[in-house]
C-alpha cells in the first residue's frame, strides 16, 4: 500500500513527548492537536482528523501492531459505552478548567509557578530540568499543565493499548468523542459510518 505523508505523523507525536521532557514550553505545540480536530469536525462534519491524521493513533497502532506490544484483545462492553465516554469527555474537560485555573492564578500572581507534571492527575512529577526560563511564569504554567494532560492521556492510551487492541484508546479519547459530538449535530443526527466512529 502506498503510504502518504500523513501516514508519518507518529512522528509528530513521539517528536512532540520527547520535546517536552527537555523544554516544556514545547507543549503549547499541543494545542494543534486540540484545535484541528475541531476545526475539520465543524469545517467537514467528518471524523478525518481520527481516522487519518492522529499521530497518537499512528504511534499506538506502530507499537502495537508492528511491534507486537498489544494482547489484540476487543475493547470491554463498559469501556465503548456512552456513559463511560462522556463520562471520561466530562472527567477530562474538567481537569482541564482546573489547568486554566492554575494558570490564571499564576497570571494573576496569586500563585507561583509549579514546574511539576502531574501524571494521572494524581502523581506529581518534578520537571525542573525542563524549565529553562526565557518566558512568562504563565505561559510556563500553562505548558506544566499542558504537557501533564498530553502524557496522561499517552499513558492511558498505551495502557489500554497493550490491555486491549491497539487504537483502544481511541474508543474513549475525549477529542474523538467531542469530534463526533460534532458531527452527529453538523449531519442532522445521521448515523457516522464506522470508518467515522
Amino acid at each position: 500500500m502506498k503510504k502518504h505523508w500523513y501516514d508519518y505523523l507518529w512522528i509528530v507525536s513521539l517528536a512532540y513527548l520527547c520535546l517536552g521532557f527537555f523544554n516544556i514550553l514545547f507543549a503549547w505545540l499541543g494545542l494543534a492537536c486540540f484545535l484541528i480536530p475541531l476545526i475539520i469536525a465543524i469545517a467537514g462534519g467528518t471524523k478525518g482528523y481520527c481516522n487519518r491524521y492522529c499521530g497518537r493513533g499512528q504511534l499506538f497502532s506502530l507499537l502495537g501492531g508492528r511491534f507486537g506490544l498489544s494482547r489484540r484483545r476487543d475493547v470491554p462492553a463498559w469501556m465503548k459505552s456512552r456513559w463511560f465516554r462522556y463520562g471520561f469527555l466530562i472527567f477530562f474537560l474538567v481537569m482541564f478548567c482546573q489547568m486554566l485555573f492554575t494558570t490564571a492564578l499564576v497570571f494573576s500572581g496569586a500563585q507561583d509557578l509549579r514546574q511539576v507534571v502531574t501524571l494521572l492527575w494524581t502523581f506529581r512529577l518534578p520537571w525542573q530540568w525542563a524549565y529553562h526560563g526565557g518566558a512568562a511564569p504563565w505561559v510556563s504554567q500553562f505548558a506544566f499543565g499542558f504537557y501533564s494532560v498530553m502524557l496522561t492521556s499517552t499513558v492511558l492510551g498505551l495502557v489500554t493499548m497493550a490491555l486491549c487492541k491497539p487504537r483502544s484508546w481511541c474508543v474513549y479519547c475525549p477529542m474523538g468523542t467531542m469530534t463526533q459530538l460534532i458531527c452527529r449535530a453538523k449531519n442532522g443526527r445521521r448515523p457516522l459510518q464506522e470508518s467515522e466512529v
